[in-house]
C-alpha cells in the first residue's frame, strides 16, 4: 500500500489545499467547470417550473380516480430516492397514508394492488427503479413512473398503461433534484396525499432562482454565500446537521452533494440523532480534543501546519408558529439547535448556520439546499476538481459489471 505523506512535525495527514484565489476568477471557474455543473446547479428553479409543465401533461386523473391507497412507495436510488425523504417530509406527520422511500431493487414483500409505487429514475435505466415498476406490475399495485423520455422505464409504465412524467436529460442526476422530485410531489398531491398548489411551486421557483443569482461564478466570496461556505468547509470534516424534518433532509441532501461533487467525507443527519450520541464528535480529535493538542506558537495563516478540524453546517428550519401545537417538537429541536452552537464554540469548532425562509415547506427546503448545492461544487474546483467526473464511479460500475 501507498504509504501516505504526513508532516512528521505535526503529525498532519498531506492534503491539497483549496485555491480560494480561483473562485473570485469568472473566467477560470469556467475553465475549470468544463462539464457546466454550476450552470446545471444554477437551473433549479427552471426545473421546477419545466417539471410542473410536463406533470400536467400527464394523465395524473387516473390516480385520483381510483382512490387514496393503502401506502406509497417511492423507489429509486441516490438523488431519485431522495424524492422519497422530500415527499415524507412535506406530507408531513398527518400524512394520511404512509409514504416510504425504497432504494433496492423491486418492493416491499407487501406491496399489492392497494399500493402505489411511484419508480423514479433521471436515466430511466436504473436496476431499483425498472426492478420496482417491473414488481409493481406483476403485483397489480398502481404505478407511476418518472424518467428519461424513451428510456427503459418508459417502456414499462406504457406496457401497463401507467403515467410516465419525463425528464429531460440535460443534466446529471445529482443535479437534477428538482426535475424528479416535483413530479413526485404533484402525483402525491393527485392521490391527495399532500397540498402543493401552483402557488408554491412558483416561489420554490423564483427562491431557487434568487439564490442562484446570490452564487453566481461573477459574485465575489464577500459577498457569495456559497463561495464562503464553501472556503469555511476547505480541509475540514464537515458535519451537518437539520434542526426539523424539512431541514434533515436538507442536510443529507448537502451530505450527497459534498460526497460527489467535493468529494469530502461527511456526517450528516437530524439533531435528534445528535443528541443520541453524535454529538460526542465535538470532543473528539477532529473536535475539541484536537484543539487541545495544537500548537499555541503556531503560525495561524500557515494552513500545512492547520491539523484537520470539524466544521459544522447547522440547518434552521424558520417559519415555527409558537401558538401552533403541531409545532413544539420543532421548536424544541431549534432549543437543541441553540445547545449545539453553544458547545460546539466551547469546543473551537467553526460553525456556519443556514436559516430556512419561506412560507410553504417546499419553499423553505429549497432556501436550505440552494446554497449548499453551489458550495459543494465550489469546493470542488477550489481544489482543482472536475465536479461533473467521477471516475471511482465509472471504475466500479466497471469492475462490478464486468
Amino acid at each position: 500500500m501507498a504509504a501516505v505523506p504526513i508532516d512528521g512535525a505535526s503529525g498532519v495527514v498531506g492534503r491539497r489545499l483549496a485555491d480560494e484565489s480561483l473562485l473570485d476568477d469568472a473566467d477560470a471557474l469556467s475553465d475549470a467547470d468544463p462539464g457546466g455543473m454550476l450552470r446545471f446547479t444554477a437551473s433549479a428553479g427552471a426545473q421546477v417550473r419545466e417539471a410542473a409543465a410536463l406533470t400536467a401533461e400527464a394523465n395524473l386523473g387516473v390516480l385520483s380516480d381510483e382512490g387514496r391507497p393503502r401506502a406509497v412507495v417511492i423507489a429509486g436510488i441516490g438523488t431519485a430516492g431522495r424524492t422519497g425523504d422530500v415527499l415524507a417530509t412535506v406530507a408531513g406527520p398527518r400524512c394520511p397514508v404512509p409514504v416510504i422511500a425504497h432504494r433496492s431493487a423491486g418492493v416491499p414483500g407487501w406491496v399489492g394492488a392497494a399500493d402505489v409505487v411511484i419508480a423514479v429514475s433521471a436515466s430511466g435505466r436504473s436496476p431499483e427503479a425498472l426492478g420496482a415498476a417491473q414488481a409493481a406490475a406483476r403485483r397489480g399495485a398502481r404505478l407511476v413512473a418518472v424518467g428519461a423520455p424513451d428510456s427503459q422505464l418508459q417502456s414499462v409504465a406504457e406496457g401497463v398503461r401507467a403515467p410516465f412524467i419525463p425528464v429531460p436529460r440535460r443534466a446529471p442526476a445529482r443535479a437534477s433534484l428538482w426535475a424528479l422530485t416535483v413530479p413526485v410531489l404533484l402525483a402525491a398531491r393527485a392521490l391527495g396525499l399532500v397540498k402543493v398548489n401552483e402557488a408554491d411551486l412558483a416561489e420554490t421557483a423564483a427562491r431557487l432562482d434568487a439564490d442562484a443569482e446570490r452564487c453566481r461564478p461573477a459574485a465575489e466570496s464577500f459577498v457569495n454565500p456559497a463561495k464562503t461556505l464553501a472556503m469555511g468547509l476547505a480541509g475540514s470534516v464537515p458535519i451537518v446537521w437539520g434542526s426539523s424534518p424539512v431541514a434533515a433532509v436538507a442536510a443529507r441532501r448537502f451530505g450527497d452533494t459534498l460526497s460527489t461533487n467535493a468529494r469530502y467525507p461527511v456526517v450528516t443527519g437530524a439533531l435528534g440523532e445528535a443528541g443520541r450520541g453524535r454529538v460526542g464528535l465535538l470532543d473528539g480529535v477532529f473536535g475539541g480534543l484536537g484543539e487541545s493538542g495544537r500548537d499555541i506558537f503556531a503560525d495561524p495563516e500557515d494552513e500545512v501546519e492547520t491539523p484537520t478540524r470539524l466544521r459544522l453546517v447547522l440547518l434552521r428550519d424558520g417559519g415555527l408558529n409558537p401558538e401552533d401545537e403541531a409545532d413544539e417538537p420543532l421548536a424544541v429541536e431549534e432549543r437543541r439547535a441553540d445547545a449545539v452552537e453553544e458547545l460546539a464554540d466551547r469546543r473551537g469548532v467553526r460553525c456556519d448556520t443556514i436559516t430556512a425562509e419561506g412560507g410553504s415547506a417546499l419553499e423553505r427546503l429549497a432556501s436550505l439546499i440552494a446554497v449548499p448545492d453551489f458550495a459543494s461544487v465550489y469546493l470542488a474546483l477550489a481544489h482543482h476538481l472536475d465536479p461533473m467526473a467521477v471516475p471511482a464511479v465509472s471504475e466500479m460500475k466497471e469492475l462490478s459489471t464486468g
